[in-house]
């Protein structure tokens, strides 16, 4: 049987993720790498719609390689179509991720340090944007995804605790009571009675792509490097500060709501800077 890409089946699996509550985001990014593959595929074989089967997938793992794509985004671009090969049945057809070696430290152009943060704090609030400013110590105070942040809401300040629900799982988010008095705050001073606190000014929920562009304008006047600039870097500054005070990865997991201790670990990686004073300090060369 000749297996084909259709918008029909895109369509389907785009119902299927919905059913299963993954975020938008990440359903909007695997349906893109499974069109991107299509394209492909359709450009090498000079027809639409062109019969997938291993051999295409596993091409395409390779022209990916090629062009210069960084190992974890071809692998994370593979489970997208591995996924998508899994609901229609065609097992055949999954392809083998690339074989990484565990990173050790990561790199410092990358990491958002503490110092930085505090810099675009203080930034925010002198642009006039308290709402930006608070929304980094939210996310940075409490270690949620930027997806998750419609669950900051008046009554879970009321209560001084959110209960997230991602995938089918709910998982508790305490907020600390300073974290609270300027939500709380902010609330009142916008006149945010109910529901959400973080919202734009025709009262809806903010967009991932608003607060992503929020953030990257404080870059420059704030002095830090764009790269290291995106809500998810501040959820990383959480974990690894979280980790030095309390020292236990399994009680980071669940507050981050990893359902593995290995993804735990891929945010608790030090520096080459950090992890090269850690060599110096084994006195091994004279």
């Amino acid at each position: 049987m000749a297996y084909r890409i259709t918008d029909e089946a895109v369509d389907s699996y785009r119902e299927h993720l919905e059913r299963e509550e993954y975020e938008r985001g990440t359903i909007e990014k695997y349906l893109r790498d499974i069109r991107t593959f299509r394209v492909w595929l359709e450009k090498e074989r000079s027809a639409g719609e062109a019969p997938v089967e291993k051999a295409a997938a596993s091409g395409w793992k390779g022209s990916l390689v090629e062009k210069g794509y960084a190992p974890v985004t071809i692998n994370a671009m593979l489970s997208s179509l591995n996924g998508f090969f899994g609901y229609q049945g065609w097992q055949e057809c999954r392809v083998k991720f690339l074989k990484i070696q565990r990173r050790i430290f990561r790199d410092e152009e990358r990491e958002l340090t503490r110092a930085e943060y505090a810099r675009l704090l203080e930034t925010a609030a002198k642009e006039g944007n308290p709402r930006l400013a608070l929304l980094l110590e939210t996310i940075c105070g409490t270690g949620i995804r930027v997806s998750e942040v419609r669950y900051i809401t008046v009554e879970a300040v009321k209560r001084r605790r959110a209960d997230i629900s991602l995938k089918g799982k709910i998982r508790t988010i305490l907020l600390t009571g300073k974290l609270c008095k300027k939500l709380m705050d902010y609330a009142k001073k916008q006149k945010i009675r109910s529901g959400e606190i973080f919202i734009t000014r025709s009262g809806k929920s903010l967009e991932r792509r608003q607060i992503w562009g929020e953030m990257k304008k404080l870059c420059e006047k704030a002095g830090v490097s764009p790269g290291k600039v995106f809500p998810h870097n501040l959820r990383h500054l959480f974990a690894r500060t979280f980790y030095k005070i309390c020292k236990d990865i399994v009680e980071l997991a669940d507050v981050l709501g990893h359902s593995s201790i290995e993804t735990t670990r891929i945010y608790l990686i030090s520096t080459g800077e950090s992890h090269a004073r850690t060599l110096e300090r084994l006195r091994l060369v004279s």
